[in-house]
């Protein structure tokens, strides 16, 4: 090779290695601080799409456990509801027995009924106040819809037969009672009667202009003194010119009350969801209310109607341990599948520091040396300086 002082080629090799040695440190370093081994695509495209979706699937099932765990919480507060009013059954049941026995006077049995009655409001009160986020539990509430002639029977008269979109009832229902709804075109008041409970409620003025209702105006029917409720949703064909009959409306629906959790990443009904539904325990549900153990005969009345209610209880407790059982399964399979896509997941994505650690030395003494060979090379040229002398 002629010697030159125009070109040093030792130098510019020296240098590509240097610069090749520097990038591969640099990048290596990156890795180290991030803890990642794939930084960006180009370090390798197919396991950062693959990891970045086992990611996503990650994350959506730490909170499908969670949903769970939450689910499981719930249906301990419905079970340790029912489990306190079994309390309060087998306590009037010791009462209907007491009162159903030849030595008490009517004064003794009006005493006894009295306790009995307030253990009735207590179950209702019981059932009324048991939630969890806000969200009621065992009050059996639910909608009801009844867009079809078959749900609904209107006097000839009625016209609004379409105006009522959908009504949720929330309170003691009963399927083998019918209610009556009526509407006031004075007061532009709804009134529902059902199960000899009255709801009630005024439509505002701002919710119609005399000759129609807004749609998707919902008011909602009180009955006074409680906490029950029902919802009407009203659309333009309602028309609040004509005079209004009481029509009968045949409702349809279970006292249940139904919650669906999400146990999965994806959309499956069946495979991603679990629906859980849990049964009301109101008095009129479990069949005692009404009862009274005054005299002999309605104590044994009551006495059976408890029996009977002590049963369902256990009915309704056993749907619903079934239930949280099956979601303690689901979380611990969702454990064991979190594990294994995390795995997955960090086998794509996740560095090996000891390998990189070592690479990052490898390429931390080439760097070194090739900064100590660019410096030898750029000295080769002094060495021409002695031939002229």
């Amino acid at each position: 090779m002629p010697l030159n002082v125009i070109s040093n080629f030792a130098a510019n090799v020296a240098l590509r290695n240097l610069s090749i040695n520097d990038t591969a440190a640099t990048n290596s370093l990156a890795k180290l601080s991030a803890g990642s081994r794939v930084l960006s695509a180009k370090d390798d495209a197919a396991a950062l799409a693959i990891g970045n979706r086992l990611s996503a699937e990650v994350a959506g099932l730490k909170q499908a456990q969670v949903n769970a765990g939450q689910g499981v919480s719930m249906l301990q507060i419905a079970d340790g509801a029912m489990s306190k009013v079994n309390d309060v059954l087998q306590r009037m049941k010791s009462l209907a027995v007491q009162s159903g026995s030849g030595q008490l006077s009517s004064t003794e049995r009006s005493m006894i009924d009295t306790e009995y009655q307030a253990l009735t409001s207590e179950i209702d009160r019981i059932s009324n106040d048991t939630e969890f986020a806000g969200t009621k539990l065992v009050d059996g509430s639910f909608g009801v819809s009844f867009a079809t002639s078959t749900n609904t029977s209107y006097s000839n008269n009625l016209q609004q037969a379409d105006g009522i979109e959908s009504i949720t009832f929330k309170g003691d229902f009963n399927t083998a009672s019918t209610g009556i709804l009526s509407y006031n075109t004075t007061s532009n008041a709804f009134t529902m009667s059902q199960n000899g409970t009255s709801y009630t409620g005024s439509l505002p003025t701002a919710a119609h202009d005399g000759t129609q209702m807004t749609s998707g105006t919902v008011l909602s029917l009180t009955a006074a003194g409680t906490d029950l409720s029902v919802d009407l949703t009203i659309n333009k064909s309602f028309q609040t010119g004509n005079t209004v009959s009481n029509a009968s409306i045949n409702l349809t629906g279970s006292s249940t009350t139904s919650f669906t959790f999400k146990v999965g990443t994806g959309t499956s009904s069946t495979s991603d969801e679990i629906a859980v539904t849990v049964n009301s325990i109101s008095a009129t549900q479990l069949g005692i209310s009404g009862t009274s153990l005054t005299t002999q005969t309605n104590a044994d009345t009551a006495s059976t109607a408890i029996t009977n209610a002590i049963d369902d209880l256990q009915t309704y407790r056993a749907t619903v341990g079934a239930n949280q059982n099956r979601l303690e399964f689901a979380s611990a399979n969702i454990a064991t599948t979190l594990e294994n896509t995390e795995a997955a997941r960090s086998a794509l994505l996740d560095l090996d520091v000891a390998q990189e650690m070592s690479n990052f030395t490898s390429k931390q003494i080439l760097v070194q040396a090739g900064v100590a060979m660019l410096s030898q090379a750029n000295q080769m040229p002094q060495s021409l300086l002695r031939l002229l002398g």
